[in-house]
């Protein structure tokens, strides 16, 4: 009789620690989803913060390129202008040299022509 006692006492006492270890396993499974959930959350919001970091540092750059772009544009522009307004004072200040010592010469061709002219009538008339 002593047997069965031990023996029911030993099967009731591993049908309550089994109980009690199913309920703590279940607790745990459970909070090992809750824990998942939130590394999962913790996970989503590192990777939409890189991802905004990285996107403002992408517009930054793209905005420096884009201003440094059209400040260099600006300078190329200005300094064709000025070699443009350059050349163009040379040619026309080279132009009215140009015209003013062909003016000279008909001048003094015509004087020339006058002169020989006057000596040939002179010569023909005999003066």
């Amino acid at each position: 009789m002593k047997t069965t006692r031990t023996l029911s006492f030993l099967l009731a006492s591993a049908l309550v620690c089994g109980a009690g270890m199913t309920a703590f396993a279940m607790q745990t499974a459970s909070q090992d989803m809750k824990d998942a959930g939130h590394d999962t959350k913790a996970a989503t919001k590192d990777t939409a913060h890189a991802t905004e970091k990285g996107t403002k540092k992408a517009y930054h750059a793209t905005t420096h390129g884009t201003r440094k772009a059209y400040h260099a544009t600006a300078r190329g522009t200005h300094k064709t202008y000025e070699a443009s307004k350059h050349g163009t004072e040379t040619a026309a200040h080279d132009t009215a040299h140009g015209t003013k010592v062909a003016a000279d010469d008909t001048a003094k061709g015509t004087k020339t022509a006058a002169s020989d002219t006057k000596k040939g009538v002179k010569k023909v008339l005999g003066h």
